[in-house]
């Protein structure tokens, strides 16, 4: 069986272009999405990054819900410990409220952001991330009993409940954790070179039903870059390479142009670091493309792709899109 497609996206904000249109081209993007049949729309949460506007999931969201009328839209995710529970327990009962039946909601333990941001959000210690859920899940519940610091506080609106939640991780950790609570799982093999079939088997082989999964559901992540020709494909990527290049060196700039990247005077030492980085991407045309995803969905169980394709170029980006759900045969 072809695991389904979706996107997670990132709103990202190439060189030359306001942060402001990439949040309007984030809800473009969920209604080209819809029409090709990806099955859900999940935003990241970063902090303080110029490439980067998904900073506030839960707006982002609202929008592309109230937009959109059957893909599911959620967070790919929401990264507890940046937040207090009460306040991700209300955000999405709120949402799930005005749009029943269509929001996820992801959960990851890293903060997303630098340092420096971190402290800003006054984030909590990403080790206290099961006290954390476990907080979240009480306050939904409205179960603590007398005498727990969370009896009788209500989440509003009470009549509404959590969406379906995914835990995310990038190298296993989490995978456990979902399987034994009945959650979803999501894997990171966007950014991670950790292989994502140990994860996958895991959570699998400890899965308990619950309501929202009376089956195991595993998300693999993947970046893409797909175009009409290889040479195409590769020279649009090279916005990648020189990104990751710049993160690693702690530059936080917008998306460069592949213009740029093609112009950019790489050391020998920088080619063999985008190479590297260059292997958690599969770039080419839709054939080659969906024969790279059909093998490594096959190699990590996973029930479903989620692709994440981030250009420099606005109709690239929903081209890439394109071409992968028919070769993939998602339209």
């Amino acid at each position: 069986m072809k695991p389904a497609l979706s996107v997670l996206d990132l709103a990202p904000v190439p060189s030359g272009t306001p942060a402001c249109a990439a949040l309007h081209r984030s809800v473009a993007l969920a209604r080209h999405a819809e029409r090709l049949g990806y099955v859900r729309h999940w935003f990241a949460e970063h902090h303080g990054m110029p490439s980067v506007a998904s900073s506030a999931p839960e707006i982002l969201i609202a929008q592309v819900a109230a937009a959109t009328a059957r893909i599911r839209v959620g967070s790919g995710g929401i990264m507890l410990p940046n937040h207090a529970p009460l306040k991700v327990a209300e955000a999405f009962h709120t949402l799930n409220a005005l749009h029943p039946g269509r929001i996820d909601l992801g959960i990851g333990r890293a903060p997303g952001s630098d340092p420096r941001v971190t402290r800003t959000l006054r984030a909590f210690d990403g080790g206290q991330f099961p006290a954390l859920l476990a907080e979240l899940l009480t306050l939904s519940r409205g179960d603590a009993p007398p005498g727990h610091p969370l009896h009788g506080i209500r989440v509003m609106p009470d009549d509404a409940h959590l969406p379906p939640i995914w835990l995310l991780g990038s190298s296993g950790a989490s995978a456990s954790m979902a399987a034994e609570a009945g959650m979803g799982y999501a894997f990171a093999s966007h950014f991670s070179h950790t292989p994502a079939a140990p994860a996958m088997l895991a959570y699998r082989e400890r899965f308990q039903p619950s309501a929202d999964f009376p089956h195991p559901h595993a998300v693999l992540c993947v970046a893409a870059v797909c175009a009409d020709t290889p040479e195409r494909a590769h020279f649009l990527a090279g916005t990648l390479d020189l990104m990751w290049l710049r993160l690693r060196r702690g530059e936080f700039l917008p998306l460069p142009s592949p213009e740029e990247a093609q112009a950019y005077p790489y050391t020998e030492t920088e080619r063999a670091q985008v190479a590297h980085y260059r292997e958690l991407t599969v770039v080419g045309t839709p054939e080659a493309v969906a024969r790279a995803i059909r093998r490594k969905a096959e190699e990590a169980r996973a029930d479903e792709i989620m692709l994440t394709c981030n250009l420099h170029g606005h109709d690239a980006r929903l081209r890439s899109y394109a071409l992968i759900a028919e070769a993939f045969g998602a339209a």
